[in-house]
């Protein structure tokens, strides 16, 4: 194991281009210093030039984060350079990652430049980011359907600019395994000075085969990796960390190379991630879905009783799944609630918050018996969605479900302090709460998504309800949480409604899409 394989982690990059997926300062924060403790490599924290909301997210996390490297993206354009360079200022390691579309379909049909202006776009960049900082990052954007002799004039500029890395990203998921790891090969023996940068790969997931692409240049030379947690990003999102981690890890009979993850982190940054963007996680899902331990089959529990090894090729601890619950109640104190808190990663700035956050902790511990770790994660985030906007608030709700009745719904809203009630029938307790809402709020857009699950075990689990609206082509993603699923989602609704009405702060350039 003589090589380390770098991972950077895009999660709060790339997975927030997922429709509805955007997150706030502190949510972003909160994954950073999740990462921070798997001690992912370089974390890219955002877009500074997208907009303030995410120039100062990068910022804060900048300022947050110490053992991870904080990278910020930027075009190759003067104003994104600079503007990333300020974000990542207060980093103790920081590194600029800029990118230029190298493909002739790009050049020709989005960019509208020569090749050689692209060439002398590229190069400018990389060296206005070295006034700034040794750790620059280059991306041939849609490197996947670059002409090679183009792409090597490219990255060979590139690195004599004083890029240390180059990523070549196969940014809409055309490429095959074979076929992108023999890019990458050739490229290091093609490129004269490619001993002089790490070659770092950024594959997507539209064909299904991001962490297959992702294996198979590091089995040809690539050692950096870009991912993300649960796969989150733009279509189909992009390779999937726990998996390109695992995969490496566990067969090091194959790869020359391993990472310095703490893979028990793997599964707690799962859920928060999950958690903060409403994306569940599908049951089967490699490494961090419900059922990716779990055996049915006769044959497979008498083979895993006798020996783990007969059908399990990694260990269920070793990614983070345990029994660790926090088993606290009404009788709790004050303290211990916070020192699990702290252990968590989850810290309030003031004592306001944190008493804040105690008496909602009580509140559940009357309606729960045990409180779990994910049921805090859901409480924090809750209270963040709450604090972000509430120009509509739940007041109250009780709905009346009955066999052989039309369900029936009465809500009671604070509409920017003001009270207001409505009332009305629906297909369901959850279709009548949502009428109930729109009698009181008017239009609401179209409903595109309806998605409930449960935060923990048990009959007493808290329910976690997505709503994703969408209005004059804008998405939003709505979150909520409550052991009474009706008013989980009536929450949820809330909170999207809330979003729909807050102008928007970001928004990523539509000119030369990120990678």
């Amino acid at each position: 194991m003589s090589d380390q394989l770098i991972i950077f982690d895009t999660t709060l990059r790339d997975g927030e281009q997922s429709p509805g997926a955007s997150m706030t300062r502190e949510e972003k924060v909160r994954i950073a210093k999740v990462l921070e403790r798997m001690r992912v490599d370089i974390i890219e924290a955002g877009f500074p030039v997208a907009s303030l909301g995410d120039f100062e997210a990068v910022k804060a996390v900048a300022e947050e984060v110490k053992d991870s490297t904080v990278c910020a993206l930027a075009r190759a354009v003067e104003k994104d350079v600079d503007r990333a360079a300020e974000a990542i200022k207060p980093a103790k390691r920081g590194r600029i990652h800029t990118f230029l579309a190298t493909s002739p379909i790009h050049m020709q049909h989005k960019l509208r430049m020569t090749p050689e202006q692209v060439l002398e776009r590229a190069v400018s960049m990389v060296k206005r980011s070295r006034q700034y900082t040794d750790d620059v990052e280059f991306s041939p954007e849609d490197a996947g359907r670059s002409e090679i002799d183009f792409l090597c004039r490219v990255l060979e500029a590139v690195i004599d600019a004083g890029a240390r890395t180059v990523n070549i990203p196969d940014t809409v998921g055309y490429n095959l395994p074979h076929q992108f790891g023999a890019l990458i090969k050739t490229l290091r023996e093609r490129v004269p000075n490619s001993d002089k940068a790490i070659f770092s790969v950024h594959c997507h997931n539209d064909l299904g085969l991001a962490v297959a692409n992702s294996l198979s240049a590091v089995l040809n030379g690539a050692r950096q990796v870009e991912c993300t947690i649960n796969g989150l990003g733009e279509r189909a999102g992009n390779a999937s960390l726990e998996e390109v981690v695992m995969a490496v890890r566990t067969r090091r009979d194959i790869f020359p190379c391993d990472t310095q993850l703490d893979t028990t982190q793997i599964v707690p940054a799962s859920r928060l991630v999950s958690n903060i963007t409403g994306f569940p996680v599908q049951p089967n899902k490699a490494i961090v879905g419900a059922n990716a331990f779990a055996h049915e089959s006769g044959i497979h529990q008498d083979g895993v009783i006798k020996k783990r090894e007969t059908y399990e090729i990694m260990r269920a601890e070793d990614v983070g799944w345990s029994a660790n619950r926090m088993v606290l109640g009404k009788h709790s104190g004050r303290n211990a609630f916070k020192s699990r808190l702290k252990e968590l990663r989850i810290d309030f700035k003031t004592e306001q918050e944190l008493n804040a956050a105690f008496e909602r902790f009580k509140d559940l511990a009357d309606k729960k018996h045990e409180i779990f770790d994910e049921d805090l994660q859901a409480l924090v985030t809750e209270a963040d969605l709450e604090q972000e906007n509430e120009h509509y608030r739940l007041v109250s709700l009780k709905v009346c479900s009955q066999t052989g009745e039309t369900p029936f719904a009465n809500v009671t809203l604070a509409v920017n302090g003001s009270e207001q009630k409505a009332g009305a029938p629906g297909g369901g307790p959850v279709d009548a709460a949502f009428k109930a809402i729109d009698s009181v709020v008017g239009n609401r857009g179209q409903l595109l998504l309806y998605s409930v699950n449960n935060i923990t075990s048990g009959t007493d689990s808290q329910g976690e309800v997505t709503v994703r609206l969408e209005k004059a082509g804008r998405i939003v993603n709505g979150h909520g949480a409550d052991t009474d699923i009706v008013i989980a989602s009536a929450k949820a609704y809330l909170n999207a409604l809330n979003k729909l009405i807050v102008p928007v702060e970001r928004t990523h350039p539509q000119v030369d899409q990120p990678i």
